[in-house]
């Protein structure tokens, strides 16, 4: 259906915030990649919670397509309008609406970016630990795609940090879920089961956040081996010493070679096949009978060395660690996989990748959350023009994915399933979960206008 533009600006006023048609930048029709693109009629800059019930309403009764956006830095297609129609972008409602340091509690709108969130608490002695790698996303998107990071070994996911949400249907209605209480057994979960569905139930408004008392120092190390199976080996142990890390990540050498040339910092003990990071957050004592411990571990385990850094150091190995993905796609157009598997798994996982990119010559960068079982992969595409890229794309991530399944994994951690994933997706997850969630779906969004034929989505009305 055509869109009536005359309704559209009644709803918003503000002209400026409305483009339509070819003045639609191509960037707003995709996401941070830009492989994937779509095509919407209109572009909304929504500022309140009133202009979005309205265009719902208004999209609902006319069967109109929504994209809800945020400031685009999804990786899997979840911010392409495949189907046209509306896009609703939030990145402008970014405001913190009240902090409550009584009940340890923050009210946020969807827009506001991780990074500017972290500061603003940072100054009052707060803390809000989801970490994901892009710190410019926004909270919206965080909790679209229930964002993990490199925290999440000892102090969990966004799921674990969201209590309550003001959200819209998509019939325009307004729905407040959760609160401040800490228990709850009222009924359904509802928070719960917007947190992780990727745009496709509801858009969300208002954020209220869990927080925590800041951590009086923090600690970070890097423990080089031999080579990533052993160092990869070692988190287990690492892991059950009662040393409560706060992220315990993995690297490959090769990879951190590219880390290293994006930014121009150098890792140390560049003889290293592989490294672990690790973290420490608290009182300062305890920080220093954990890294004891560890490091003995570490040695017991084959480690080449112990190396505990200072702050500045430490900012430069995190810096690095945050830039790969950038890093490998500054060199060649790769896919990015975030798949999880069971932590005592990842070392076989890992070990199978490591075969597979030798015995097929396609290249795999490998890295991730060694203390949750999220392994991160950089499949490269090299030289390859498009038909070859693309075949061995396909037959290669269908074996990793069925490996994945096979040790007990999913198909995504923390960058949710979108476009790119859904076939990958469907393949390995029971019939019976997919009618389910689609059934959810058509309960809250019977026309399918929200994010239709993304993640778990069958299609438009199809169950």
């Amino acid at each position: 259906m055509e869109l009536n533009k005359e309704i559209i600006k009644a709803i918003i006023k503000d002209e400026s915030r409305v483009k339509f048609d070819s003045a639609i930048e191509e960037k707003y029709q995709s996401d941070t990649l830009g492989r994937l693109k779509g095509h919407a009629s209109a572009l909304i800059f929504v500022k309140s919670t009133e202009e979005i019930s309205g265009l719902l309403h208004y999209a609902y009764e006319n069967n109109i397509p929504v994209t809800p956006r945020g400031v685009g830095t999804n990786l899997v297609g979840s911010t392409v309008p495949v189907e046209g129609g509306i896009i609703i972008d939030l990145s402008q409602m970014n405001h913190i609406l009240e902090i409550d340091q009584e009940t340890m509690t923050i009210t946020v709108e969807p827009g506001i970016l991780l990074s500017h969130l972290q500061s603003e608490l940072a100054t009052i002695g707060l803390f809000y630990p989801p970490d994901p790698g892009e710190k410019e996303s926004t909270i919206g998107g965080n909790i679209s795609t229930n964002a993990g990071g490199m925290r999440a070994v000892k102090y969990g996911v966004t799921r674990d940090y969201v209590k309550g949400l003001e959200v819209i249907l998509a019939d325009g209605r307004i729905l407040n879920i959760g609160g401040k209480n800490i228990k709850d057994a009222s009924g359904l979960s509802l928070t719960n089961l917007v947190v992780g569905s990727e745009g496709t139930l509801c858009i969300i408004s208002k954020c209220l956040l869990k927080l925590i008392p800041a951590p009086e120092k923090t600690v970070s190390a890097i423990i080089p081996y031999q080579d990533l199976e052993a160092g990869i080996g070692s988190v287990l142990k690492i892991l059950q010493a009662d040393a409560h890390p706060t992220a315990v990540e993995f690297i490959s050498r090769k990879v951190v070679s590219l880390g290293e040339e994006f930014t121009r910092i150098s890792y140390p003990r560049q003889d290293a096949g592989s490294y672990i990071l690790v973290t420490f957050d608290g009182h300062k004592e305890e920080i220093e009978h954990n890294t004891k411990r560890v490091k003995e571990l570490a040695i017991k385990t084959g480690a080449l060395d112990f190396i505990a850094l200072t702050d500045e150091e430490a900012a430069d190995i995190w810096k690095v660690r945050g830039a790969l993905v950038k890093a490998v796609e500054a060199k060649s157009e790769q896919e990015p996989v975030d798949i999880v598997v069971p932590i005592n798994k990842s070392a076989e996982f890992i070990s199978f990748v490591n075969q597979l990119e030798e015995e097929t010559g396609l290249q795999i960068v490998s890295f991730g959350h060694a203390g949750d079982g999220n392994v991160h992969l950089c499949v490269v595409r090299g030289t390859r023009d498009a038909a070859a890229w693309n075949e061995v794309l396909q037959v290669n991530m269908k074996q990793i994915y069925e490996k994945a399944y096979e040790l007990g994994g999913l198909v995504s951690g923390e960058h949710g399933i979108g476009l790119t994933k859904r076939n990958y997706f469907f393949a390995g997850t029971p019939a019976i979960n997919i009618e389910v969630m689609n059934s959810i779906k058509a309960s809250l969004d019977h026309h399918f206008i929200l994010n239709n034929k993304k993640s778990y989505l069958t299609g438009r009305g199809e169950n």
